[in-house]
Formats: structure tokens, sequence, C-alpha cells
């Protein structure tokens, strides 16, 4: 009987794998954004309610601005691709929320927020968008439904997996919210770092072809590196990578990035 169990697990893996756009990698999928966007909008909301908001400011205006124009840049790059269905799935928002931490992040379908915390770190609208095409990369490869379906997976099984989410919506929710970087997990943090440099990469192209100079993307984290000023965890402990891997992983793509780029 444990034998058939294992089985049929091994098989509900297989089957339920897809690829990352764009990048080709294999990804589990148990979650889908449909089924976690009811909850990515009840969440996204709430954020909202919780933490100030202050789009309206300088700054603000600048986040909105670089998004739209990412959002759009991108969709036009994933429908050439042969996405015309994933480009259609995103509904975006652009929030900058007044807040200490240096952070962004983004939900399923393109629910964006920036901390005030990280504008003196990207400094012009460039910096931004090194920030930005990062976001809006966890976002086209799906890296939250990843997160969410192997965080369930972990904690829940794959037996009550399709009904988690209406039996336990208290753990669905930590992991929900850990799966889109608010809040931590130490058994997240090798498959967080891939994301993280999945994104990266992804990021690098977007922002290429939205018209922002992808070699601001490594000065960007060489700042990032000066402003941990010693201070980083170890990077086995860390939910991202260390600066120096990503400013070198960067360089290592920067050819491939500058050829969707136009002055």
């Amino acid at each position: 009987m444990k034998k058939i169990a294992l089985l049929f697990s091994a098989g509900l893996l297989m089957y339920a794998c897809a690829k990352v756009p764009l990048t080709g990698r294999n990804q589990l999928a148990l979650v889908s954004n449909e089924e976690i966007q009811p909850l990515v909008n009840e969440q996204y909301d709430q954020v909202l309610k919780e933490d100030k908001v202050v789009t309206n400011t300088p700054d603000g205006q600048k986040v909105l601005k670089v998004g739209n124009r990412m959002a759009k840049a991108v969709e036009s790059y994933l429908i050439s691709q042969g996405y015309q269905e994933l480009a259609n799935s995103f509904n975006w928002e652009f929030n900058l929320l007044q807040s200490d931490q240096v952070n962004a992040w983004c939900m399923p379908g393109g629910k964006v927020a920036f901390y005030t915390g990280i504008m003196p770190l990207t400094q012009t609208e460039t910096g931004i968008a090194v920030v930005m095409g990062h976001e809006i990369a966890h976002a086209v490869a799906s890296h939250s439904a990843e997160r969410m379906s192997n965080g369930m997976l972990t904690e829940l099984g794959v037996g009550v997996l399709s009904s988690a989410i209406g039996q336990n919506p208290t753990m669905t929710q930590a992991i929900f919210l850990q799966s889109v970087g608010i809040g931590s997990e130490l058994g997240m943090l090798s498959f967080s770092r891939k994301h993280e440099l999945e994104a990266d990469e992804l990021g690098l192209t977007f922002m290429a072809i939205a018209g922002y100079d992808p070699r601001e993307a490594p000065v960007f984290w060489e700042r990032m590196l000066q402003n941990e000023n010693g201070q980083a965890p170890p990077e086995f402990l860390s939910t991202h990578p260390a600066s120096k891997t990503r400013i070198d992983k960067l360089n290592k793509h920067m050819p491939k990035a500058l050829e969707f780029y136009k002055e």
C-alpha cells in the first residue's frame, strides 16, 4: 500500500510539472496562479490598507511610470515569443509603500510593491527598472506558485494539497506570504536563491527591451553590496543570493541582454 502511495505521488509530481517561460526550466506546478488569485487580491488589498501608500509622491510616480513602461514592453515581448495567454493574464498594479525596509516584491498576476527604503539605492529611473524587471520576472516565471506548490507539498502532503486552501487557510496564507517574499522560511532558502538568480536573468532582458540600460544592474547591486556594510548573513542562511554572486551572474548574462537594448 505504501509503495502504491509513493508511485501515485511520483506520478502526480511528474504530471504537475511545467516549464518556466523563456528559460525552459522545469518547475513544480501543483498550485496554479488562477487558483491562488483570490488570495493574491485579498492579501494585496490588505497590505495597502495596513501600510501607508505613497504612490502619489514623486518617487511613487517614478515607480508607477517605470512599472507601466516595463509591463507594456514585457507583454509585447511575451506575445512575440508565443506566450499570448500568459501576457493576457496580468493585471498590473504598482504601489510605493512607506517603510524603511530595503525591499520590493511582486505577487502573481502582477501586483507589485516597492518600499521607500529601497528608493535611495535605486537613485534613478534606470535603478528602479533594475528592481522592477526582477519583480516582473518573478510574476512571468510563476515563482510564487512554484514556491507555494513546494511549501504546501512539504507542509501538507500530496493527499490534501487540492483541498488545503479551503481547509487550512491560516497555513495556506503563511505559505503564500513566504512565497512572495513577505516572511521567510529556512526550508525555502536554496529554492528562493534559485528563483532570485532566474529573476535576475529575466529581469536584465526585460529592462533592456523596455529601453533601460542593463549595464546599470550590476551597478545597482554594487550599491546594495556597499549598503550591506558587512551586515549581510552568510549566503547559505539568506533567502537571496549574496550580492557578489548576483553581480557575477548579471555580468555573465550581459551580452545577451545588450542584444535587446537600444539607446
